[in-house]
């Protein structure tokens, strides 16, 4: 009877993991160059059960059979299936069709220099010149942070990444792919960078100038999740009280003496 306890707490305790990164897909629906995130589920390994010498047993333990242990959380993967492309106009807006990452120097707190991907491309030109991303980290180009003329009448980028400046070349976006997203880490909602084992290959990528990728979380389908995630929770809860309920029975009443 403990052990369906048990069982019913891994049941919600996975559900309350998948929530939380649900409703984290659903805040970030909106987010340029956001990549969902998802969840699987599996059984804990199952054990043999034995029951213990206790007199019926005189000379061996007996097995009583495999049992399992409940569910728990399998893995945390993301999805880097390609956005939907929307239209700003903007001249710093650049949006990736295809595979690949815009690459992004990061300086973090310590002062210490990350290299780290996004396709998040929501860029924009500080008053000296420097094109960085929506929390002022540089964006990286061929030859390293890119610098644009403020006063510069037109800018254009083209399909391949080059940037040029009133008709003069002025870097070409640096952008890189992997052969395996498993080496990848997440950092915060769009950064991503390299684990030991990654391996970078060149990126058939298109650069379209004027456009942003929009997350590729579908509202709808998140939604419907949430639902199932909310009721498998509440099916835990209903067997959680019933087991809780039968042990009090057992002890307050089954066990108790007759006067």
């Amino acid at each position: 009877m403990l052990r369906g306890l048990y069982t019913a707490w891994t049941g919600m305790v996975n559900e309350q993991k998948r929530l939380d990164v649900i409703s984290n897909n659903m805040a970030n629906a909106d987010t340029v160059g956001y990549k969902e995130d998802k969840v699987s589920s599996q059984a804990f390994e199952q054990v043999l059960g034995i029951k213990i010498r206790d007199g019926s047993q005189a000379y061996h333990n007996q097995a009583i059979g495999r049992l399992s242990l409940g569910v728990k959380i399998g893995e945390v993967y993301t999805s880097y299936d390609q956005g939907s492309l929307r239209e700003t106009g903007g001249t710093f807006d650049v949006a990736l069709s295809g595979k690949g990452f815009f690459t992004v120097s990061v300086t973090d707190r310590t002062g210490e220099t990350h290299t780290r991907y996004t396709r998040n491309g929501q860029f924009m030109l500080t008053k000296e010149g420097l094109l960085v991303d929506a929390d002022g980290n540089p964006i990286q180009g061929e030859g390293g942070d890119i610098y644009i003329n403020p006063s510069a009448r037109s800018v254009s980028i083209s399909p391949d990444g080059m940037i040029t400046a009133d008709g003069q070349v002025i870097d070409t976006l640096r952008i890189v792919d992997f052969e395996d997203y498993d080496y990848l880490k997440k950092y915060g909602n769009t950064m991503y960078e390299p684990v030991a084992g990654a391996t970078q290959q060149e990126a058939e990528v298109e650069v379209i100038q004027g456009y942003t990728e929009q997350s590729n979380v579908q509202a709808v389908s998140e939604m419907v999740n949430l639902i199932t995630i909310t009721r498998a929770y509440e099916a835990n809860q209903r067997v959680l009280r019933s087991f809780d309920s039968m042990l009090e029975r057992s002890v307050n009443q089954v066990g108790r003496l007759q006067s």
